[in-house]
């Protein structure tokens, strides 16, 4: 397999949650011209189930990779660039589809004992892909007995792997406030209810929620992004919407941030004779590693030639792989991929060379779990 020219390929084809049709396409043309005597294939929506059947398991063991791209638009200057206007590779989920593709080949000609079961997951980008596959029948009736996943990392050099015991990732939870009240002519304001001096109230009345109500020992985020209001300088806004995103280190904190976020709404409700809801969107459950799995699989790695094993700190990052290691024993892992540019941005352009790291790790692993 060139794993450059299928990284390539994908990256031109970059698709949004549950419409990664041409995805899909190219992932089931590369998987059906494999040896298929120990795969089976199910397709879920725009994602896809490959089992590699063992040859006398006792369990089964999971490798998620996440398929779809970004609303953004690419500003690499790479010749392999974006074919879709507007949209990008920019987490590097190119990257983990075809590190999932080098193993799953490896594997449909290298015989295992366990079955080992590989992961094509939509949406990971939003609305959330993980929470409807996990309880979709196609995925109960394969359903591992652990998982793993990993996730590229700009500011790691390449042939650096990073992960940790217990708590990764962070609980997210997007959030999307819509204000209504009476808009008019700006030299009558008393005529009015004025949603931009509302909103205004709003965010800066969240600013006290992490700094007053969430332990100091605890971590959280609450971050508006964007505010939309008004239609003209010399008319009073009718309506405002606030967008922004919740992050919290325990699902506890993440209940209370929402609790003082519905508490506040009201008050801004009550205060400025408006009305208010709220959406929280896609909504993403901590990646919690365990313990066991992830401390045997990062002192083996550590003994890997040219590997290089950090544990690492949480991050503030979400990921909904957190909804599988909620029901499912198993770890994700940062794989360093050298990029100046970070997640998300329009000039992420991670090292290839690193997707050799991933292949050397997870071969080792699976060839010493799964027999």
């Amino acid at each position: 397999m060139d794993r450059i020219a299928v990284r390539r390929d994908l990256h031109k084809i970059p698709e949004i949650g549950f419409k990664e049709f041409k995805t899909q396409s190219y992932l089931l043309q590369f998987i059906q011209n494999l040896p298929q005597d120990r795969l089976e294939v199910k397709t879920w929506k725009t994602g896809i189930l490959v089992k590699v059947k063992g040859q006398n398991p006792t369990k089964t063991i999971g490798y998620r990779t996440d398929i779809d791209g970004l609303p953004i638009v690419e500003e690499t200057g790479y010749p392999f660039q974006s074919d879709h206007e507007g949209y990008m590779h920019a987490c590097g989920h190119d990257f983990h589809m075809t590190i999932a593709l080098s193993l799953l080949e490896y594997y449909s000609t290298h015989e295992v004992k366990d079955h080992l079961l590989f992961i094509f997951q939509p949406a990971e980008e939003g609305p959330g892909g993980a929470l409807p596959m996990l309880d979709s029948e196609e995925f109960i009736s394969w359903k591992p007995d652990q998982m793993v996943a990993l996730h590229i990392a700009p500011e790691y050099p390449v042939g650096t792997i990073a992960t940790k015991t217990g708590l990764l990732f962070a609980n997210t939870s997007e959030l999307f406030i819509d204000l209504k009240g009476k808009g008019g002519h700006a030299a009558y304001p008393h005529h009015t209810r004025d949603m931009v001096v509302a909103a205004s109230h709003l965010v800066t009345q969240f600013q006290s929620i992490v700094a007053r109500n969430i332990d100091p020992l605890d971590s959280a985020v609450v971050t508006v992004g964007k505010i939309e209001g008004g239609t003209k300088q010399n008319i009073i806004a009718e309506k405002a919407r606030v967008e922004g995103t919740i992050r919290s280190l325990s699902a506890e904190s993440m209940t209370l941030v929402k609790q003082r976020i519905e508490a506040i709404v009201k008050g801004i409700e009550a205060s400025f004779e408006c009305s208010a809801s709220i959406d929280y969107g896609s909504n993403y459950f901590q990646v919690n590693n365990d313990t066991a799995l992830v401390g045997e699989f990062m002192e083996q790695a550590d003994k890997l030639s040219d590997v290089s094993v950090i544990e690492c700190r949480e991050a503030m990052t979400g990921e909904d792989f957190g909804y599988f290691l909620k029901e499912i024993p198993g770890f994700m892992f940062w794989l360093g991929v050298n990029s100046d540019s970070g997640l998300h941005s329009s000039s992420l352009m991670p090292d290839e060379a690193a997707m050799e790291t991933a292949f050397q790790v997870m071969t080792d692993y699976f060839n010493r779990i799964a027999n």
